[in-house]
């Protein structure tokens, strides 16, 4: 099977599986929103956020070098998965001391009450990535995918049980997703044979120490992400001002005004899962350079459609995923969405660049540039949210990953020189800031506006999408 043929497959086989329980979550939000206060949200928020933040360093960066390792068919798998296994079972050792200190920072003090669950909410989810990549890594996709179906639904029953019957909160919505992932690494564990890849014998000192060489400048890169995530709700949670509501039911609304622009990034993560493994195997491949510039070409369209589809509906979107009927303080989410949208673009397009390091091992470049972004993500976080509030959080975020897309759209290309237009990428973006401020700011013939402009965006885009797809399907 030729390399197109073969994404064109996993895209389809992960999609399958991740569409519809990405779906699933996002509807969750409705969920959440009629029973869980804003206050609590801003809590629930920060504590998914805290644990994306602890996860990686715990587990050094677990998610990128089991895949980039286990690709590889020069390394024993046996090897690759007991190795891995070491690795995260002594991070989540060292989390489950380190936890409980934390609560002891101010800025963390939503920690306290959480510990506990939180520690076993991060061992739950870090087991699953392993048998989840490893799974990825033997090119079991179709499992991978009927997994993410499995594992969704269950965590809905979940979600159904402790919040809307027991009336649990947010220690209910933790409770769900530890309850699902440990089943989906039971499952995952049981139905590949992962017992058979599981042996001391089998632990390779040399391998442990190449992966953590491999993964060590990953893991700030993974981390300053979080932090650029983590840190809007701070100072959204903490900081004080006369111009705007702040406080932790404003970080509520921000969680939720976050989870809509999800259903672009549903786009992403599906092409994602199924590009790293392809950017990995094509890494040395004659061609490599003239398939980056078509399917970057063609994400790049799907992205820019997509967000301006989303724009055009968000309203309706919004009110349908989160419910204001219980909460009013929920009816203005949408206002908050349209920038955290344009700001997935740039997110999805920085993660596609960020392939390239991790394929040609110049991962040192995925930190450096990653701090640049969560650089400006601070200082822009510092001064417009005490002027804009919740929506100078979007704004900084915004700017944190269009600044990174731009330094690494630079940098990348050089590992991997494939063309790029720069014009029709800065067209694109004028267009999505324009569609953002008219909705931002109720424009007069609001909808007339935002009808014309995604009419642009199609015109834009729909021809060079249409022209990847011919030379994808002849291939």
């Amino acid at each position: 099977m030729n390399k197109y043929k073969k994404l064109a497959l996993n895209t389809v086989v992960f999609g399958i599986g991740v569409f519809g329980s990405k779906i699933l979550v996002i509807f969750l939000s409705r969920l959440y929103s009629a029973n869980i206060s804003p206050s609590d949200s801003g809590v629930k928020g920060m504590l998914e956020t805290i644990a994306l933040f602890l996860q990686p360093i715990f587990t050094f960066a677990l998610q990128e070098y089991l895949i980039r390792f286990g690709l590889e068919k020069k390394y024993d798998k046996h090897e690759v998965f007991t190795t891995s296994a070491a690795i995260t079972l002594t991070g989540m050792v060292l989390m489950t001391a380190a936890v409980p200190l934390l609560r002891h920072i101010s800025f963390l003090d939503f920690i306290d009450g959480y510990t506990g669950l939180l520690i076993v909410y991060i061992t739950a989810s870090s087991l699953r990535m392993l048998c989840q990549q490893f799974i990825r890594a033997r090119d079991m996709v179709k499992l991978f995918s009927l997994d993410g179906i499995l594992a969704t639904l269950t965590l809905f029953i979940f979600n159904i049980i402790f919040i809307s019957v027991l009336h649990w909160g947010v220690k209910g919505f933790m409770l769900a997703v530890i309850c699902s992932d440990l089943g989906s690494a039971i499952f995952l564990f049981v139905v590949a044979d992962l017992n058979k890849f599981a042996s001391t014998r089998y632990f390779s000192k040399s391998l442990a120490g190449e992966m953590m060489r491999f993964a060590a400048p990953l893991i700030p890169t993974i981390v300053m992400w979080t932090i650029t995530s983590l840190s809007d709700r701070i100072f959204i949670s903490k900081m004080h001002s006369d111009h705007a509501v702040l406080g932790k039911a404003a970080a509520g609304i921000y969680d939720y005004a976050n989870r809509i622009p999800n259903l672009i990034s549903v786009v992403s993560t599906v092409f994602f899962q199924a590009w790293n493994m392809s950017a990995i195997t094509e890494n040395d491949s004659a061609d490599r350079n003239r398939f980056y510039e078509r399917v970057y070409s063609a994400y790049e369209a799907v992205l820019f459609i997509a967000s301006a589809g989303l724009l055009l509906i968000i309203q309706p979107v919004t009110s349908l995923l989160v419910t204001s009927s219980n909460y009013s303080e929920y009816s203005t989410v949408y206002i908050y969405t349209p920038l955290l949208t344009a700001s997935v673009i740039f997110m999805s397009l920085d993660q596609f660049l960020g392939s390239i390091y991790s394929a040609t091992k110049h991962t040192k470049n995925s930190g450096w540039t990653a701090f640049a972004a969560c650089s400006v993500n601070l200082v822009m976080n510092y001064f417009l949210i005490p002027e804009l509030g919740i929506q100078g959080a979007a704004l900084a975020t915004f700017l944190s990953y269009f600044i990174c897309f731009w330094i690494r759209i630079c940098d990348a290309r050089y590992y991997v020189p494939f063309r790029f237009n720069a014009v029709k990428t800065m067209i694109n973006t004028a267009v999505i800031i324009a569609m953002c401020c008219i909705i931002i700011f109720s424009a007069p013939l609001r909808m007339l506006w935002i009808i014309l402009f995604t009419a642009v965006i199609l015109v834009i885009n729909g021809q060079a999408l249409l022209m990847t797809a011919k030379k994808l399907l002849k291939r």
